[in-house]
């Protein structure tokens, strides 16, 4: 089964969600700006996609500009602030066994079946 990370809010969140459907895939839904992710969820997500934490920062968001933007985070503060602030998490992700994608666009969770 995939999971997919949604934000409710997001049109790109909305159109993976639309795409697992268009697969017919069978699916759970971690609405994770009412759900956080702990640490080591999102340690464990960032491990499956692959990447560096900085790498799943939206550094457009306001709250990155005005507290972030200029400093040198390492990968943990990186990550504990994406569990801070779970806004700054890029959307969708979609996780299915060990492999992960950001679904932009939302064909990329073909890569993950």
């Amino acid at each position: 089964m995939i999971t997919i990370y949604h934000n409710l809010r997001c049109s790109k969140s909305r159109e993976g969600l639309q795409m697992l459907e268009l697969l017919n895939q069978r699916f759970t839904i971690v609405k994770y700006l009412n759900e956080p992710l702990s640490r080591q969820e999102l340690t464990a997500i960032i491990k499956k996609l692959g990447i560096a934490p900085i790498d799943l920062v939206r550094q457009k968001e306001t709250v990155w500009k005005e507290l972030y933007k200029d400093k040198q985070l390492t990968d943990d503060e990186t990550i504990d602030t994406m569990v801070m602030h779970p806004t700054l998490i890029e959307r969708p992700i979609a996780v299915h066994n060990d492999k992960a994608v950001v679904a932009r666009p939302a064909e990329k969770i073909k890569e993950i079946l």
